[in-house]
């Protein structure tokens, strides 16, 4: 059954209220998450009630700062994909406007929680903050909840064996690091950036590397550099490549896309919307002396992402 999706927190029908809720951003969906996730699955078969997550859009972050640099590990249809994957029920996607910047954390737990959405039960990381100027913490929501009527469970922080965090800071820096291995050791999966197939300058085609074009959105800016890619088509076909991401020197191009070369693929996509995992970093980013040189060097990323995905086994 898919996740049901829910714009908004006033006037809702009985039948989408009374959840076992996990409170966050969610930025990610990673391994860190999934505790929260599963503390709320839990709390929700004890009760006999739906599973349910409450996050925002926007991110809290862009409506306070609209100038800050791209920094979203995942779209809202991406997020919503993966706590169905989890097993969630219900997603809250609750508009961060200047109503709910606003609210103190005594008021969005009563007025959004218990009022709002009539929670059976908060689930909480040990971050988490919420309410105006952040001041909401794990332990003003148990005491909230201890008045409102709701039950409150939080979960400590978790790091992988080897002592790294797992956090939706860590994950952006080791893509910004050229290390998406790493970023996918804590997502639980590889990082994938989601959107439409543009138009570019089909430079590409000239060369016989004909690539599908995404713009990058509000998508955190992964090292510049080529990759090896695995792209889900609108249809579910997953096709092996090899991809640029940034802004090609050579051509001296404004807006960074994402250019993927799709392996053994000749079908027009233009207006689909795909997604790419980035499974593993080849190089950065060169500028070459003219088109032969270039289509040398791909050919050779090309041979180099082949192996790269031979020794990754596909995982969604």
């Amino acid at each position: 059954m898919a996740i049901e999706v829910i714009h908004g927190w006033k006037d809702l029908a009985p039948t989408q209220r009374g959840a076992a809720v996990a409170l966050g951003n969610f930025d990610g969906v990673h391994r860190g998450h999934q505790a929260v996730l599963e503390a709320a699955k839990a709390a929700a078969r004890r009760l006999g009630v739906a599973s349910g997550v409450v996050s925002f859009d926007p991110h809290p972050r862009r409506y306070f700062q609209a100038a800050a640099e791209p920094f979203s590990l995942m779209t809202p249809d991406q997020t919503a994909r993966a706590l169905q994957a989890a097993g969630i029920d219900r997603l809250y996607l609750l508009p961060f406007d200047a109503e709910m910047a606003e609210l103190t954390d005594r008021q969005f737990a009563r007025q959004v929680l218990a009022e709002g959405l009539d929670v059976a039960h908060v689930a909480v990381g040990f971050d988490v903050t919420f309410g105006k100027g952040r001041s909401g913490s794990p332990e003003a929501m148990a005491t909230y909840g201890s008045e409102l009527g709701f039950s409150v469970s939080c979960t400590p922080e978790l790091v992988t064996g080897d002592g790294v965090k797992l956090s939706s800071s860590v994950i952006r820096e080791a893509l910004m690091g050229a290390r998406p291995h790493q970023a996918a050791s804590v997502l639980g999966r590889p990082f994938a950036i989601a959107g439409e197939v543009v138009h570019g300058d089909k430079r590409g085609r000239t060369i016989g590397v004909p690539t599908a074009n995404v713009r990058l959105g509000d998508y955190v800016r992964p090292a510049y550099g080529v990759y090896a890619t695995r792209t889900r088509l609108a249809d579910g076909r997953v096709i092996d490549g090899v991809a640029n991401l940034g802004v090609r020197p050579m051509f001296q191009s404004e807006e960074p896309l994402l250019e993927v070369w799709l392996f053994d693929f000749d079908e027009e996509i233009y207006g689909q919307i795909i997604e790419t995992q980035l499974i593993a970093w080849i190089r950065p980013e060169l500028k070459f002396d003219g088109l032969e040189a270039l289509k040398a060097r791909i050919d050779q990323d090309a041979i180099e992402a082949r192996a790269a995905l031979a020794a990754a086994p596909a995982q969604d």
